[in-house]
């Protein structure tokens, strides 16, 4: 049985049982405390409710954890970016409701700035019109949802996502609360060691100054240059007549010139100061936990992105401050060729399926096959296929895959062919490419044309360029959906074992569970039987495997 809730203004709840499509079913009933009407019920299925992101939040304060929700707003983000042209519109409740009820259509709020703790006077929900019920509101927008989900080109993976999705609202909000385990002395040490002495006034740390230094004197007596302003740099190296377009590391690395190691050396520090200095660590880091807020489906693609705290890019140095607690270890588990093996999947190619399911080393068992034994030739190729790179050598590996392997070299053609022509291409489960009239997001690192454009119609290297990403979208997506079944099943296996243990983190193929020692074997078996699971329920019965690479450690650092 499905219920609908929403809070009231005096911290209360109004709740009522849904029927499989969405229709009140019974009696609304009010509660004096959301907390209360949750606990008091766990014979409801799965709770539907405006935002996983809020009302979650306030459930765990309280101490109340749920196995399963509806969380309307991700899904009219999915639902409308499934539908033609509609990427990217307004989710809120109040403008499902009023595209509902053909009214205009109110914009989202502002993102919310990102606090480690909570405030007084967050922002609240965009408000529905006056004298709108909130429960009647929801119940009609979630009932309309359902028959849109029908509608949708593949109804059950619609269903499959929408599920995937709230699951992975759900462990985002616990991964924020409970927070990664993080010693601030250690960081702190840490960045004593690397940046020297901090100076008052704002002035840069010791070791800073020192290259800032030395990247002026290469420059010859009298020269002043800013390293932390690019303009400077070029500008400084144009004098030596060493013209650059960027400040790249790869760019810089071409030139031979004194200037060259010290600005790299900078450009490091620089980096760390910046992101994951002591102003960082004094705003994020507290009671021995980092606390980011993770925003699932983030990317257009699927990945998730953070509200601040930049979680998804640890420096490998700093990843020495992130310890277990006393007693405990930190079981880090990476999957093996992700995209590879979703792409075996989602094109059913039964060549490359049988090597995505023979062994640990997709790229090794490739090139037994296709490559002469070559594991880089065979990698590059591969990885060449989904990302678009087909010049040079990655065009003769292209072929050779697209002889061995047709079906998965048409899978990707076809969406880059979809993407130059300006039609939409879908991920596995459903969620949507943006349109045409935006300009595709560079999420995988894609190189980018150069030469300008204010369309697709009338480029065609921004024809291109909407085909490579569109061509990468279909795997990269997919491999997100592939990951959010992945929580889900670890989340449900390590509740239902009863065990202590804690998921802190999750980036694209990459999740950390904090254990007691003695789980840490049962954690292990969780997290390869979660990703045989999520490859079942996203893809069917086929014979790819999903592997993990799975170490247990004491300390983040020594996982890589």
């Amino acid at each position: 049985m499905r219920w609908a809730v929403v809070e009231t203004g005096d911290g209360g709840a109004r709740l009522c049982p849904l029927t499989p499509d969405g229709r009140v079913a019974g009696p609304v009933v009010s509660e004096p405390s959301l907390a209360e009407a949750v606990r008091s019920r766990p014979e409801v299925e799965r709770w539907v409710w405006r935002s996983t992101a809020e009302i979650y939040r306030r459930l765990l304060t309280a101490g109340v954890r749920v196995e399963r929700c509806y969380d309307v707003e991700a899904a009219e983000a999915l639902l409308t970016g499934h539908e033609e042209g509609q990427s990217g519109q307004p989710r809120s409740l109040a403008a499902a409701w009023a595209r509902l009820h053909s009214l205009p259509v109110p914009p989202d709020a502002p993102p919310r700035a990102a606090e480690t703790q909570p405030s007084l006077f967050e922002p609240g929900p965009v408000p529905l019109p006056p004298g709108t019920d909130e429960l009647s509101a929801l119940t009609e927008v979630y009932a309309e949802q359902v028959a849109r989900t029908a509608r949708a080109e593949h109804p059950e993976r619609m269903r499959l996502l929408l599920a995937a999705e709230s699951a992975g609202m759900l462990v985002a909000a616990e991964m924020g609360r409970t927070g990664v385990p993080w010693r601030a002395d250690v960081h702190r040490a840490l960045l004593d060691e690397l940046l020297g002495e901090r100076f008052p006034g704002g002035l840069e740390p010791r070791r800073m100054a020192e290259l800032a230094d030395e990247v002026s004197r290469a420059f010859g007596p009298g020269a002043r240059v800013r390293p932390d302003l690019p303009n400077d740099i070029v500008k400084a190296f144009g004098r030596a007549g060493i013209p650059l377009t960027s400040t790249r590391k790869w760019e810089l690395q071409q030139v031979d010139h004194p200037a060259v190691a010290p600005l790299l050396a900078y450009k490091t520090l620089y980096r760390l100061h910046t992101a994951h200095g002591w102003a960082w660590l004094q705003q994020w880091v507290h009671d021995g936990r980092f606390r980011p807020e993770y925003l699932p489906g983030g990317t257009v693609s699927g990945r998730w992105t953070t509200n601040g705290g930049g979680a998804l890019q640890i420096p490998k140095v700093i990843r020495r401050a992130v310890l277990a607690d006393p007693g405990w270890r930190l079981v880090v588990a990476d999957a093996d060729q992700m995209e590879p093996r979703v792409l075996a999947a989602v094109s059913r190619d039964r060549g490359l399926m049988e090597v995505a399911g023979s062994g640990e080393d997709l790229y090794a068992d490739l090139a037994a096959r296709a490559f002469g034994g070559d594991r880089d030739r065979a990698k590059l190729g591969l990885l060449g296929a989904i990302y678009g790179q087909t010049s040079g050598d990655a065009l003769k590996h292209m072929a050779d895959l697209r002889r061995r392997y047709p079906a998965a070299v048409a899978y990707v053609d076809e969406a880059a062919r979809a993407g130059e022509e300006g039609r939409l291409v879908r991920t596995w489960l459903g969620p949507t490419c943006p349109p045409a009239s935006m300009a595709p997001p560079d999420e995988a690192g894609l190189p980018q044309e150069e030469e300008p454009s204010t369309g697709y119609g009338g480029s065609s290297a921004a024809a291109r360029a909407r085909g490579r990403f569109t061509r990468n979208f279909v795997v990269q997506g997919s491999a997100a959906d592939w990951a959010l079944l992945l929580l889900a099943a670890l989340r449900r296996a390590l509740w239902a074992g009863g065990l202590r243990a804690e998921l802190v983190f999750f980036q694209h193929d990459e999740v950390i569970v904090h254990c007691p020692a003695e789980e840490a074997t049962a954690v292990s078996e969780a997290i390869t039987a979660a990703a045989a699971t999520a490859g079942r329920t996203a893809f069917g019965e086929t014979p790819v495997r999903f592997p993990f690479t799975t170490v247990v450690v004491e300390c983040y650092a020594d996982a890589k």
